[in-house]
């Protein structure tokens, strides 16, 4: 899940200057060519999206004929566009998924209060999905524990867990992290800034190796930053994970969420408070809270393996061919989803993320008409980003270019049809000397940078670029801006409004050809210079000192025939 303030998400990081660095003497240590700008063609965008947002594509679901369209549609593309198959002589790179979906879900029933049972119903009040690749799901009398935030963080000496035996118990989990809702960005858990404790991928791995039997995030639309809407519908029909192997992790019969008010319900079945329990949490010497309830449910589950696809195309560099710049973005969608009242049961993807694939062929045909870069250009369609960025990870884990030698990249997930901004908004600011090169590419534009407003939402661990951020390659993620030039900022939050609360993971995201098309262009270029400056520089750009990406990124660079440590 991604972030919706206004434009298009897409790269990163704010100018040096207003990161409080020293500009010149940063200036002076990199390379920062000066390019011209690219021929970006906004049909070419526009015939895209349509096409991937069309029901032919059926939403664009891992695993189904609709992938099987899509991956055929942009290998055609990618070669118009003037691209060379990227892997080996091949356009795709298999990514092994298990697809599990759930059926025949029985309630949630919570034992052991002075009332007598609570029954929670399947996608009103509860959502639950199992890892396992068992036929049967089966949770029974699971002894209800509030873990808090559920955070084991050593670095930090903070454990939600401590002294905790979890053996077949369920951890009940508040979203995000502890630090939110402070209003600066100091803190143990950087303040109201999300850290990858608090997203929910997080949680269910944490209480997986803590024994658990279950695990349930209590939803709150603010620190999740989306409805239950998006919960339901994304947490509902098939769901793919990444094949687990031979030694799987250890993992939780049950993932699940409930909704804050029968989570209070709960808390109060077993004589607790809920905002009481919420506000002892956030201080580092909380400790979990046995509830003395338990709760059971059951539901089956039909299993398929197969290889979803990522596509990859590539323009060789002309000098330094062995050395490599990233374009990301996701083609997949939920596919058939939770209907919408008019009895609509596609979820077509087209801001999220046809307009971001779309941009991929766009970018690779400009690049083709300006001719080789001097380092290789990689242009990476990736699978499964919905169910939590596996086919992203699958690549970092399995890269067909190694990652040092890997320059960095520009990511681009779902751009809003907003219209031209007066800004850019930069996700993650002042994480590596990427800054630089979004300084240099934003000189002729007349627009300023605009620090995320919204940094509660941990939107930077949300994409596919965390997966090559967090093995250490630079990649850029900003949005396209908070101030209109129509309308200004009121403007642009009620659009971004709109769309998180009617169309985001629902089956009203599709193409409209009255679409506003000035401002994504204006990212385009933007993008385009970015790239173009990557692969013509002669720098290898890192983390920032203090960043928590750089010690892996220097690792990596210290290996022998690593291009960064030039």
């Amino acid at each position: 899940m991604k972030r919706f303030t206004i434009a298009a998400g897409a790269a990163l990081l704010l100018s040096a200057c207003s990161m409080g660095q020293d500009a010149e003497s940063a200036d002076a240590a990199l390379d920062l060519p000066d390019v011209a700008d690219g021929t970006l063609s906004k049909e070419t965008m526009k015939r895209v999206t349509e096409r991937l947002a069309s029901d032919e594509f059926e939403g664009r679901a891992p695993g189904t004929p609709g992938e099987e369209k899509t991956v055929a549609y942009l290998i055609e593309e990618f070669e118009k566009a003037g691209l060379e198959p990227g892997n080996n002589g091949s356009w795709v790179q298999d990514v092994p998924l298990v697809e599990i979906t759930g059926k025949d879900f029985a309630p949630l029933t919570i034992s052991g209060g002075e009332s007598g049972d609570m029954r929670l119903t399947y996608a009103t009040d509860w959502v639950g999905v199992s890892y396992r690749e068992d036929v049967e799901t089966n949770l029974e009398d699971s002894e209800l524990v509030f873990v808090g935030y559920g955070i084991n963080a050593p670095e930090k000496g903070w454990n939600d867990y401590e002294g905790l035996d979890m053996t077949g118990k369920t951890a009940v989990i508040l979203v995000n992290d502890p630090d939110f809702g402070t209003e600066s960005l100091e803190g143990p858990f950087n303040g109201k800034a999300m850290t990858y404790y608090g997203r929910w991928t997080y949680k269910y791995e944490e209480a997986g190796r803590q024994g658990a039997a279950g695990a349930i995030i209590i939803h709150d639309t603010d620190p999740a930053s989306y409805g239950w809407n998006v919960v339901e519908s994304s947490w509902s029909g098939p769901q793919a994970y990444a094949a687990r192997g031979d030694n799987p992790p250890p993992m939780t019969k049950l993932n699940g969420w409930v909704q804050k008010e029968k989570a209070g319900e709960i808390m109060a079945a077993a004589g607790q408070d809920l905002d009481k329990l919420m506000a002892a949490a956030r201080e580092k010497d909380f400790k979990a809270v046995p509830l003395g309830l338990t709760a059971s449910t059951n539901f089956r589950n039909d299993i398929r393996t197969f290889a979803s696809k990522n596509v990859i195309g590539m323009l060789p560099g002309s000098e330094r061919a062995d050395e490599y710049v990233m374009h990301t973005a996701h083609w997949d969608h939920l596919g058939r989803c939770t209907p919408a009242p008019d009895g609509d049961d596609i979820c077509n993807g087209a801001v999220d993320n046809a307009t971001g694939t779309a941009a991929l062929v766009a970018l690779a045909e400009a690049h083709a008409k300006a001719g080789p870069a001097k380092r290789s250009l990689v242009f990476l369609a990736v699978t499964a980003e919905e169910s939590g960025l596996l086919g992203a990870d699958y690549y970092a884990a399995n890269p067909v270019f190694p990652l040092n030698k890997t320059v960095g990249g520009i990511n681009m997930d779902a751009f809003l049809m907003a219209g031209a901004a007066k800004d850019v908004t930069v996700v993650g600011p002042g994480k590596s000397q990427l800054d630089l090169f979004l300084d240099k590419a934003l000189m002729n534009d007349d627009r300023v940078t605009t620090p995320n407003p919204n940094p509660e939402a941990g939107y930077y661990y949300r994409s596919d670029h965390f997966a090559f951020a967090k093995r250490g390659v630079p990649m850029l993620y900003l949005d396209g801006g908070e101030d209109l030039i129509e309308g200004g900022t009121e403007a642009g939050a009620a659009i971004a409004a709109d769309y998180r609360e009617n169309r985001y993971h629902g089956p009203k995201d599709e193409y409209d050809p009255n679409w506003d098309w000035s401002g994504v262009m204006s990212d385009l270029a933007l993008f385009y210079r970015i790239g173009r400056m990557l692969a013509d520089s002669t720098s290898w750009p890192n983390w920032n000192e203090g960043d928590e990406f750089k010690a892996t990124r220097d690792e990596d660079c210290a290996t022998e025939g690593a291009g960064c440590s030039v």
